[in-house]
């Protein structure tokens, strides 16, 4: 193959990037609601200060309410949406930032940024070329400009090596355990076994491997390649819905997104007790990105999975995937704590993760929602193929992105991706299906829960202080066999090491944090 050097240069045609001509007429407004407008956005602008970003975004909504007009209302909004995650949201209001002033820079910056935290880099390339031409000067603009080029050309270049699927040969395939040595010298936590018979994952070797990274220190290669693989193995022999049964007497947990927060995973299991055959666990997707230790955290969930299969479930969430490990840090924390290898390895492991379960008959158990169509039964989802990278749209894709809403019916994502759903979709997806209840995560929330759609769907959300800066608490959620009744369980951050959120991330993307 070629070198990067015969790649095109990331030169898009530039002819559209004159600023638009205003779209929209502007309508009149009193200038007693102009200023009722203003003093709603600096409100906003004060909570937007505080990190209470829902807030920011209730009052900067009262503010367009008021006065529609003006540009910088949108943008700000759009920035609040961004902080939450909502891109498609931030997307849209930057746009009609634009079309009020099609001169006001930050919208274009705002509209880049959500458009690159959306996986489209090409489109936020050419709003960042027209925010440059109008501020040649600005230092922040140039970074994010030259680091946009900068994952546009990559894109290229992978797409340029890319390999037709049928001649994809897994990473699993190529990896030859018995040739990573324990070498002598190694002091740390070792498995059971030995390097020619094979290594075996035992209840002492897991406690010793979390005192080790609550220290800050790995383990040896050999046995994070064992834990992936042997966990993997695991993965593949279930189905894409998996069903757990809860037998009276016994009880059962779960917990949401960590991202990362390996220290607050341990204050769960102080809390709760460690995972085990009378004491299990799911944990709901996200186990990685944005926080700095998503290594920790994952290694520690599948030498669990391996250790006690019936003790831990795991079920993916968005962010087990190959652009989101990308951008928001899991792929740079493998690298930089062990190597390329390790982070083929774990996409391949992601790909089998499955994608819900069903608790004792009757809660289903999925990270993001429900679906943009009616009528869909657990068979229909335990059958979806789900070895792949998420797709953009269709089931698989909405288990793992979609997000409830308080109006009924199916409205757009404020995510830009999936799909809003109200308490008649959820409604009649329990009836369907014979449930009762169901558990997702996907967003974070103030304290670490929340009930909605009469009851019947709980968000549940488990890394407080999120990204170090949210000042949310965590939850998790226990059942008891005898009724299946969930009880509530929430807690405040622990300390962690001075290793900030996101170090490992895309600088891009740190940027927004």
């Amino acid at each position: 193959m070629s070198s990067t050097s015969s790649q095109p240069a990331v030169e898009d045609d530039d002819s559209d990037l004159e600023p638009p001509t205003l779209s929209s007429p502007v309508s009149e407004v009193d200038p007693e609601a102009a200023e009722q407008a203003v003093k709603a956005k600096d409100e906003a602008n004060a909570k937007f200060k505080e990190k209470h970003y829902g807030d920011a975004i209730e009052l900067y909504s009262k503010a367009i309410s008021l006065n529609p007009n003006s540009a910088v209302y949108f943008s700000n909004r759009a920035f609040a949406y961004i902080k939450m995650e909502l891109y498609g949201a931030a997307q849209q209001d930057a746009t009609r930032a634009i079309e009020l002033d099609p001169k006001y820079i930050k919208a274009y910056y705002r509209r880049a940024n959500a458009d690159f935290a959306l996986g489209k880099p090409k489109l936020a390339l050419k709003d960042f070329k027209m925010a440059a031409r109008q501020a040649p000067n600005d230092p922040d603009l140039k970074k994010k400009l030259a680091d946009c080029e900068k994952e546009v050309k990559r894109i290229r270049f992978e797409e340029a090596l890319a390999t037709p699927d049928e001649e994809v040969v897994l990473i699993s395939s190529t990896i030859d355990l018995q040739d990573m040595d324990v070498e002598e010298a190694y002091t740390g936590p070792k498995m059971a076994g030995d390097s020619t018979e094979g290594y075996t994952i035992t209840a002492e070797f897991v406690k010793a491997m979390l005192q080790e990274f609550k220290e800050q220190r790995l383990i040896h290669r050999r046995f994070a390649f064992e834990i992936i693989m042997q966990a993997m193995a695991i993965f593949k022999a279930q189905a894409s819905v998996v069903d757990i049964p809860i037998p009276e007497g016994s009880h059962f947990t779960v917990c949401g997104d960590v991202h990362g927060q390996f220290y607050d995973v341990l204050n769960i299991w102080e809390l709760n007790g460690l995972p085990g055959p009378e004491n299990p666990y799911l944990f709901n997707g996200d186990f990685v990105d944005r926080g700095s230790f998503s290594l920790e955290i994952i290694l520690s969930l599948f030498a669990y999975k391996v250790l006690c299969p019936t003790g831990m479930h795991l079920v993916r969430g968005n962010h087990e995937s190959k652009n989101m490990n990308k951008m928001y840090g899991f792929d740079g924390e493998v690298k930089a704590k062990y190597n390329n290898i390790m982070v083929e390895l774990f996409r391949e492991a992601f790909n089998w993760l499955p994608l819900g379960s069903v608790l004792g008959g009757k809660v289903m158990v999925l990270h993001g929602g429900l679906f943009s169509r009616d009528n869909v039964t657990l068979d229909e989802l335990r059958a979806i193929d789900r070895f792949r990278e998420p797709p953009d749209e269709g089931l698989m894709c909405e288990m793992l992105w979609s997000d409830p809403s308080p109006i009924p019916g199916r409205t757009p994502s404020k995510r830009g991706v999936g799909v809003q759903f109200g308490p008649d979709v959820t409604e009649n997806f329990l009836n369907k299906n014979g449930l009762e209840l169901i558990i997702r995560s996907h967003e974070v929330k103030d304290e670490g829960y929340e009930m909605e759609h009469n009851g019947k769907l709980i968000t549940l959300f488990s890394a407080p202080n999120y990204c170090d800066q949210m000042g949310n608490k965590g939850a998790f959620i226990r059942f008891n066999g005898d009724d299946m009744v969930p009880h509530f369980t929430t807690f405040s951050a622990v300390p962690h090491p001075n290793v900030k959120c996101m170090a490992y991330a895309n600088s891009m993307m740190n940027s927004m944090w």
